[in-house]
């Protein structure tokens, strides 16, 4: 009876195999494009479906999952190195190691404006903001207004944004930080909403307000710079601080203030897709290793020492994935989740990826049966003519499958890619 019982689990398995591979290969949504897809069976060593897996695709957001596992296996999931600092008799001299949390906010860490203010010492910042350049490879020059392509830099402070904020019983807005509150400039208008835009080379910022009361929260990027940087710390600080030049102190091996957890950055990032916590991330790894702040070598290390075992190599250019120079296969990522699952705890990868139905950038996708637990946690990713979602799938025998779909050269809104794709997912969830 087993054999015969096991036999029929077999022929099952193998139907719902053929199924899923002939849903794919003859779904008119994803013949429009170019599709990379890859759906493995761990446990069994077993590949379920394969389509151009062996091919590079511009991964956007997917990118992330290469920024997360270095992160992870370099800092670890505790708190991370936020400040680099020596004691030099009446002086105290810092600079930055990348750490987002300083004041962002979202997390408005404090740490290192409370340890500053600790000092009855005189301020210095060392100058290394020229290890970092404020756009990533392959940027456009017109996102400098947009939050997703907040600039990069050695020392962030308020997660280098101005927020604007608005609920409905407020006549006007607040402004965090309120340093920027006499940056504003009124526009003629107003336009029937309300929205806020950066001079493309300096922190002043126009702005229309709406009659209606509407609720509202928009993050605009800054400016960045070691003498703003200085002026933000030297307003938050209440005390002078002189900025001066990196050569006689980089060299030194420093002291380091743990500030913010690394989990709480690592959710963020990974949730909401969050570009700057991704650059600064590579950023942090780039000081563990070396004490110097750069992303290229941040991903040379990893390619060198933990990815050298990938069935093909990253073309990996940044922490985020907006450069369409990065690409990857999808048998790559299938690999990089196997490494994922073998080194982070599963609770963990439930804290941070976003889960189908329930939270982050698929809240509103791949959700599961009424009264059920999500059946997906994976990473989406999305650039122009780019969509892609890799990551683990439960199925209702109990299975957690890893899966990989890059999708490139769509002229069809994401939304008919993301409902076929809820489609195929759902099947092997229900049925596998």
């Amino acid at each position: 009876m087993n054999r015969i019982l096991l036999a029929l689990l077999i022929l099952t398995c193998s139907c719902t195999v053929q199924k899923i591979n002939k849903s794919i290969r003859k779904s008119e949504v994803f013949e429009k494009g170019h599709l990379g897809l890859m759906i493995v069976d761990p446990v069994k060593n077993k590949t379920l479906s394969a389509i151009n897996e062996d091919k590079y695709f511009i991964p956007a957001s997917n990118t992330k999952l290469f920024t997360f596992y270095t992160s992870y296996t370099i800092l670890g999931d505790e708190k991370i190195n936020g400040l680099n600092y020596l004691e030099r008799g009446d002086s105290l001299i810092f600079w930055g190691t990348g750490d987002p949390s300083l004041l962002h906010p979202d997390f408005q860490d404090s740490t290192v404006i409370d340890f500053l203010k600790s000092f009855k010492k005189d301020l210095f910042l060392v100058d290394n903001f020229d290890q970092v350049d404020a756009f990533g490879p392959g940027w456009s020059w017109d996102w400098y207004n947009a939050y997703y392509a907040t600039e990069r830099s050695a020392f962030p402070v308020y997660g280098n944004v101005v927020r604007f904020s608005k609920d409905s019983t407020m006549a006007g807005f607040n402004t965090y930080p309120s340093y920027f509150e006499n940056k504003l400039i009124p526009a003629v208008g107003p336009p029937d909403y309300l929205t806020f835009r950066r001079n493309r080379f300096k922190n002043e910022y126009e702005y229309f307000t709406p009659e209606s009361s509407k609720t509202f929260e928009r993050d605009i990027p800054f400016v960045t710079s070691a003498e703003f940087t200085a002026n933000l710390l030297e307003e938050k600080i209440g005390k002078k601080v002189t900025l001066i030049q990196s050569s006689n102190y980089l060299d030194s091996e420093p002291l380091k203030l743990q500030t913010a957890a690394a989990d709480s950055i690592y959710a963020q990032m990974m949730k909401i897709s969050d570009n700057f916590l991704a650059e600064q991330l590579l950023l942090l790894v780039s000081d563990q290793l070396n004490n110097e702040l750069s992303t290229r070598e941040a991903i040379d290390y990893a390619k060198e020492n933990l990815l050298d075992d990938l069935p093909d190599e990253p073309m990996w250019h940044d922490g985020s994935g907006l450069s369409a120079r990065n690409m990857f296969t999808p048998r790559s990522i299938i690999a990089l989740l196997g490494k994922i699952r073998a080194e982070v705890p599963w609770e963990k990868i439930q804290a941070y990826f976003p889960a189908g139905g329930e939270s982050g950038t698929i809240r509103s996708w791949y959700p599961a049966d009424p009264g059920q637990p999500a059946y997906i946690y994976a990473k989406t990713g999305t650039l122009s003519m780019s969509n892609a979602l890799s990551g683990y799938l439960l199925t209702k025998s109990g299975k957690i499958l890893h899966f990989s779909c890059l999708m490139n050269n769509y002229q069809i809104p994401s939304s008919e890619l993301k409902t076929e794709l809820q489609k195929v997912l759902y099947m092997i969830h229900d049925r596998y």
